[in-house]
């Protein structure tokens, strides 16, 4: 890809004035950042990232130097949904064996801003959502190389050693999966407000159907997509940086899988799949969810036989995320109104589980 064609590209992460109520001690933060990195100069201009619905991420840019800061959301948040340090120790840790953003500085000193927080280098690039852009002039052919290279980037995360990079302490894989079906049914529990159904039958059928033995421990994600990946700037069919780490933990690489293609909507789905549709996978030339399946299959020789609990499981856990978000607004924690509609998304992924559960399919 030419430097010219690059130079067209418009898909940089959008950042936008502080929103009122998410303000940064930007004062109190450049001190500790000063003190960390000495060589750091001038005044920070400070914006902050549109996209998220979780974690709050600000762009710090300094004359030199452009960084990111990260920290949790404000009002009640789950005990682990939200952990600063585990973001910055697998980025830290991962450096060098998968695309990863430059981490700086962490601090669980509440006092400075109000919580915990991390600062990692920008990674430069694109960024993108539901849409590969116009301008980019892809065919198929390009979608289907940055599909190919994105499930390729997770079969190289699963496949990493976690004790030869200092992560063998970084979570119990024994029992992960059990762990995160009563786990999430809790958290249900805990975020359920009076005006959604309690899916009380899905729950219980994610209990029922928890497979005798798990298949291998590895480093995973737990938030895979393509937005939350900066492309390569003069080739984005490549990634350049993966975020969004807060999650990650270590267990049953096809839990993993599963939260991923719980995500990837495909263009023939029934369009209430695709109210909860996050990045471009219906562009012509994306794989198809059993395409990805035969794909990981192929490269890692895992078994995926019985795949459906992971993928329902999936499905069921994406929708206690968002009611979890979505519980924060409808208790007042959270005043902005692009929360709103969460808890009918919450609702479009519930009776989705349900229809996977009914039909068998992928």
């Amino acid at each position: 890809m030419t430097a010219e064609l690059s130079s067209k590209m418009s898909s940089e992460n959008p950042t936008v004035d502080v929103r009122k109520g998410e303000e940064l001690d930007i004062v109190a933060v450049d001190a500790v950042l000063k003190a960390a990195l000495p060589d750091l100069k001038g005044e920070a201009v400070v914006k902050q990232y549109a996209s998220g619905a979780s974690n709050l991420t600000y762009a710090l840019d300094y004359p030199e130097r452009r960084m990111v800061l990260r920290r949790p959301p404000f009002g009640d948040k789950p005990k682990s949904g939200h952990d600063m340090h585990r973001e910055y120790k697998v980025m830290t840790a991962l450096k060098g064996h998968i695309p990863v953003p430059n981490t700086l500085y962490y601090t669980d000193d509440a006092s400075i801003i109000g919580a915990e927080f991390y600062v990692m280098d920008r990674s430069e690039g694109h960024l993108i959502h539901t849409e590969i852009p116009s301008d980019w002039n892809w065919t198929a052919k390009e979608a289907r190389q940055l599909c190919e290279n994105f499930f390729q980037t997770l079969v190289d995360m699963h496949q990493v050693d976690y004790n030869a990079v200092g992560l063998g302490d970084f979570g119990k894989p024994e029992g992960y999966v059990s762990r995160q079906i009563l786990g999430w049914n809790r958290r249900f529990e805990k975020a359920w407000t009076d005006d959604i159904e309690k899916f009380e039958d899905v729950q219980q059928w994610l209990v029922d159907n928890m497979p005798a033995t798990e298949r291998g421990a590895a480093i995973i994600h737990g938030d895979y997509r393509i937005d939350n990946c900066i492309l390569k700037q003069d080739d984005p069919t490549q990634i350049e940086a993966l975020l969004d780490w807060e999650i990650s933990a270590l267990g049953d690489p096809m839990m993993d899988l599963g939260n991923t293609l719980a995500y990837w909507i495909q263009a023939d789905d029934p369009d209430f799949m695709k109210i909860t549709v996050r990045q471009p996978c219906m562009a012509p030339g994306m794989m198809t969810r059993q395409e990805i399946l035969d794909f990981y299959a192929a490269k890692t020789g895992a078994d995926i036989s019985g795949f459906q609990f992971y993928y329902v499981y999936g499905i069921w856990r994406l929708a206690v995320i968002i009611q979890q978000i979505y519980a924060r607004f409808y208790r007042g924690q959270n005043d902005n109104p692009r929360f709103k509609p969460y808890g009918q998304m919450m609702t479009a992924l519930g009776n989705l589980a349900r229809y996977k559960i009914k039909s068998g399919t992928l």
